[in-house]
């Protein structure tokens, strides 16, 4: 117990001596999921300050936190130039990214003043204004592939190539630091002349679905009616193939027997070029 409560000693100096600096402003906090980036007698270290508590030294160095979490770039009012020639009325694209924590400190180095500090927060964003010019870059270029007609159609597309595009430039710049976490299109609003176009195209569109059904329809009912009169000929063709010259000759035979066996006639039919004997139906003489 009495080796315990000595080991305790030290930790509770150690936390009122941290909290005393914290009180008198020689200490100070890193959130998580952010750094540090210490700068002493005006030369930026290599090693970022992990989350927690950190020390401070007055007048000696000081400690900026910066941003490891996913960062956002909100453009707005863009107005880039389809491949059509036609401008864009007004396009916003937000694009989110990251940095790697450990190479923060790196790009502060390289890219001094391209750092942008949040306002609600106070925290830094990393390389922001860098990555901002890169982006915009790639969303003007993308646009010029595209006609405005369609533009509204391909967003999804349109983003994903930004994204690819943005981060194949960062990491042709500084490879392995930046990820490209995803891109949103946010609005496309093109200029009125296009709108009217646009709708007269969807309109056309239509009418060209629904003509195209239509003459589905007939084609079909058209291929019916081709396989209807096919069945017909094939029909009239098996009658007209079996209705022989001795055929029709016994059908003649068989009518005119029929005939001459009804009663109360005395009519004598001679078919004309008749091969056999002509049938005669003479009635008995009754007498009377």
């Amino acid at each position: 117990m009495e080796f315990q409560s000595r080991s305790r000693v030290p930790l509770l100096v150690l936390a009122v001596l941290l909290l005393g600096a914290v009180i008198f402003g020689l200490a100070g906090t890193i959130g998580s999921g952010n750094v540090g980036v210490r700068t002493t007698l005006g030369v930026i270290s290599s090693e970022a300050v992990t989350p927690g508590v950190y020390l401070k030294w007055p007048f000696i160095s000081s400690i900026s936190e910066f941003s490891a979490k996913e960062v956002a770039i909100d453009l707005q009012d863009l107005t880039p130039k389809a491949k059509d020639n036609l401008s864009l009325r007004d396009m916003d694209v937000s694009v989110y990214y990251k940095v790697a924590d450990s190479q923060i400190p790196a790009l502060q180095v390289k890219y001094a003043g391209q750092s942008v500090r949040d306002e609600h927060s106070g925290i830094w964003l990393p390389a922001q204004g860098v990555v901002m010019r890169i982006v915009r870059n790639a969303v003007y270029e993308e646009v010029a592939r595209v006609d405005s007609l369609v533009m509204h159609t391909k967003r999804d597309e349109m983003a994903a190539s930004i994204r690819r595009n943005v981060q194949a430039e960062l990491d042709r710049n500084d490879p392995h630091v930046f990820t490209v976490t995803r891109v949103v299109i946010r609005a496309v609003v093109t200029d009125p002349s296009i709108e009217e176009s646009i709708r007269a195209a969807v309109a056309n569109q239509k009418k060209l679905e629904a003509m195209t059904i239509q003459t589905e329809i007939a084609k079909k009912q058209a291929e019916i009616r081709v396989t209807e009169a096919e069945g017909i000929a094939r029909a009239n063709k098996i009658i007209a193939d079996s209705l022989t010259r001795e055929y029709l000759q016994h059908e003649a035979n068989q009518a005119l027997q029929t005939f001459a066996e009804k009663g109360n006639t005395n009519t004598v039919v001679v078919p004309a070029n008749m091969t056999s004997a002509p049938l005669i139906n003479i009635p008995a003489h009754t007498g009377k």
